[in-house]
């Protein structure tokens, strides 16, 4: 079956809309996840601009009680002898205009689509048009599959591993095998990159390239889908069956500026202690990294304990597990890796929640590049010092602090702030 919506989906999708039925229902008819039809219908609707019979488009707040005349002299094109908000013109020249928005399109189903006053309505509406939704879906998809993916940031990284050894000789498929988890690219990507002129070195810098014309090579995939066998969501759930008592640990990214810089946050479940680590590009190396040093800094027997199961999702930083579970010395096996079903977050949704917190302090789309990781246990300590009521009032920390000691968390880099002293606002942070 497909992954994309047909028209015939889209006709559906509109249908149960003006049926007012819930994202779940529509989903389940369709055989797809009730997020796929959120981002649906939040990615392909549109905003119109209309009336309704005899009055024009009006989003004003004061457009019933409002008896204003002649807003814009005697240049009107539209005058009406009775009042100026029968004019469409009249919100551009009204100085006392305030905006209603309706609340309709902050909570599902984000479209005025099922609405009961849309006929009588003339405020900014929202729309799902399953034809328009097609178009616009067919035309994101072209745009995809053009031009090049990585931004210039990624590009610079890439540059930088792989010219220097080139330029010594080396060739891309001996540095691709080397840097995997560095580059985050399929070998024919580097190649791709290299005929496009975008690093330092160019064909000719390739002796073997130029020698032999292209052969054909079978698609590579940036992501090995097989990392994903016996670690799915289903298997996750079959585990902790056998294994009830077993602690949990979720772990996700947090992305910055893009391209820049971004955290990765592990999450324990039972205390609600979350650890924060700054990596300078999202990749799989940066995150065996930040787990390697983790199970130096605590010790086998610690790691496999605070450890025993790693819920994360699809992100192709967690594309390999095997170098997160097992480690080089004896005993070998650390952990457990597990998969999130794809477009399915709320699986962990304790990690996501408390996400919120750090979004306080360094709101969605802000820039990590300035940080450093000491901000990072500075902003992590408020965090985890804040009390919650799931935990009878009490703080993660003291919690955590509780199960495995205050050692442990002076290991990951905590420390406790008096409850009169957390702040959970950017200002922390700044500098």
């Amino acid at each position: 079956m497909s992954k994309f919506l047909s028209y015939e989906d889209r006709m559906i999708i509109a249908q149960r809309l003006q049926e007012n039925a819930s994202f779940g229902v529509i989903g389940k008819e369709l055989g797809k996840d009730r997020t796929t039809i959120a981002k649906e219908i939040k990615k392909y609707s549109y905003d119109k601009k209309s009336g309704r019979p005899g009055y024009p488009y009006n989003p004003c707040k004061f457009r019933t009680t409002c008896k204003a005349k002649k807003l814009c002299g005697t240049s009107c094109t539209h005058p009406s002898a009775y009042k100026c908000s029968l004019c469409s013109e009249c919100t551009f020249h009204c100085p006392d205009f305030v905006e209603d928005v309706c609340s309709v399109k902050n909570k599902p189903p984000y479209v005025c689509n099922g609405c009961s006053q849309l006929p009588k309505c003339t405020l900014l509406k929202r729309i799902y048009d399953p034809a328009d939704a097609h178009e616009m879906a067919h035309h994101a998809i072209s745009e995809a599959r053009t031009g090049i993916l990585s931004n210039e940031d990624d590009i610079a990284r890439i540059n930088r591993i792989i010219s220097p050894l080139v330029k010594n000789g080396q060739s891309l498929h001996q540095i691709y095998l080397d840097h995997i988890d560095e580059l985050m690219c399929s070998e024919k990507t580097l190649y791709n990159y290299v005929d496009a002129q975008l690093f330092d070195i160019r064909n000719i810098d390739l002796p073997r390239k130029v020698k032999y014309r292209p052969r054909y090579k079978k698609p590579e995939f940036k992501v090995d889908r097989g990392c994903r066998i016996g670690r799915s969501y289903t298997d996750f759930q079959k585990y902790l069956g056998g294994h009830p008592e077993t602690t949990i640990v979720q772990m996700d990214s947090v992305i910055g500026r893009v391209g820049g810089k971004c955290l990765l946050t592990i999450h324990f479940v039972e205390t609600s202690l979350m650890l924060a680590f700054l990596r300078n590009a999202n990749t799989s190396a940066s995150v065996i990294e930040i787990i390697n040093v983790l199970d130096k800094v605590l010790g086998a027997k610690t790691f496999s304990q605070l450890f025993p199961v790693v819920l994360t999702d699809n992100g192709s930083e967690f594309s390999n597990p095997k170098e997160i579970e097992r480690r080089d010395t004896i005993p070998c096996s650390r952990t457990n890796v597990f998969y999130c079903d794809p477009g399915a977050p709320y699986q962990k949704g304790a990690c996501e929640v408390n996400h919120e917190l750090i979004r306080r302090i360094l709101p969605k789309g802000s820039s990590f590049d300035e940080l450093t990781q000491q901000d990072i246990f500075l902003m992590m300590s408020h965090i985890n010092s804040y009390k919650r009521k799931k935990l009878n009032n009490r703080s993660p920390y003291e919690v955590f602090s509780f199960y495995y000691g205050e050692d442990v968390l002076k290991k990951l880099g905590c420390s406790p702030v008096a409850a009169e002293n957390i702040i959970l606002k950017p200002k922390l942070l700044k500098k």
